[in-house]
């Protein structure tokens, strides 16, 4: 029989783990044209806005000022970083060059920084008995693959391999583990600061819809069907978090 701390880790891992099977429907799609370059940036604008927006309803539900503090920091962090990467032309990531290389390193970081709360809200449910951590935990797991969907929707289509884009998936999720353990042993310690963290991923992940994502998808294709992708994107993502919390 596992540990209590084990328990938690390798339950943190799972949800990691999990984050990698987002790319996986990159398997089936090659020949990404410049139009569905558009449309995936859409679509992982749809998926983020949805994720946002049920970070900022957790947050809130623990403390609306904490959460709209978070979310504020998290806008202005990331606004700040954009601003001093944005003058490195020669910026890379991997084989991404320029401007794919930025917005590639800036999803993966926006979505890195939101796994410090997912593993603290592992840890912590925990705390209240392992029935609870593991629903939670299955929850997590299962919301982390549109996450990975969302980042392999920016990175592949920019010619990243599907099974790089799922390590790199994986990769912005490994906070998890790692805050799971202490936010388990510190459970009080660490309450108060989950809404502060949901608000900056969701200040970040708003940011870079409105700023990165959108912008960018209706260079490569026309409004009206980033739009619907967008919209059907983000509806599927809300239904898809409203099951799991029913």
């Amino acid at each position: 029989m596992l540990s209590p701390l084990l328990t938690v880790f390798v339950a943190a891992t799972i949800t990691a783990l999990a984050t990698g099977l987002g790319a996986l429907p990159f398997l089936f799609v090659s020949n990404i044209s410049r139009r569905n370059l558009g449309l995936a940036n859409g679509a992982a604008a749809g998926l983020m806005t949805a994720a946002s927006l049920m970070l900022l309803y957790e947050g809130g539900l623990e403390s609306i000022g904490r959460t709209a503090v978070g979310a504020a920091v998290g806008v202005a962090g990331i606004a700040l970083s954009r601003h001093l990467l944005g003058g490195q032309s020669e910026f890379t990531v991997g084989k991404l060059r320029g401007a794919d290389a930025l917005q590639a390193l800036m999803v993966v970081g926006i979505m890195t920084a939101h796994s410090f709360s997912e593993g603290v809200g592992v840890g912590v449910s925990y705390g209240g008995g392992d029935a609870l951590g593991t629903f939670i935990t299955t929850a997590i797991a299962i919301h982390n693959i549109p996450e990975g969907l969302a980042i392999s929707l920016v990175l592949v289509p920019r010619g990243v391999s599907v099974w790089a884009a799922g390590g790199w998936s994986i990769v912005s999720s490994l906070p998890q583990p790692l805050m799971a353990v202490p936010a388990f042993l510190f459970v009080q310690v660490f309450r108060p600061f989950l809404p502060v963290g949901l608000g900056f991923a969701a200040g970040a992940m708003l940011w870079m819809v409105a700023v990165e994502l959108i912008p960018d998808a209706l260079e490569d294709s026309p409004a009206r069907p980033v739009a619907v992708v967008a919209g059907l994107a983000a509806v599927a993502m809300l239904i898809f978090q409203i099951l799991l919390k029913g």
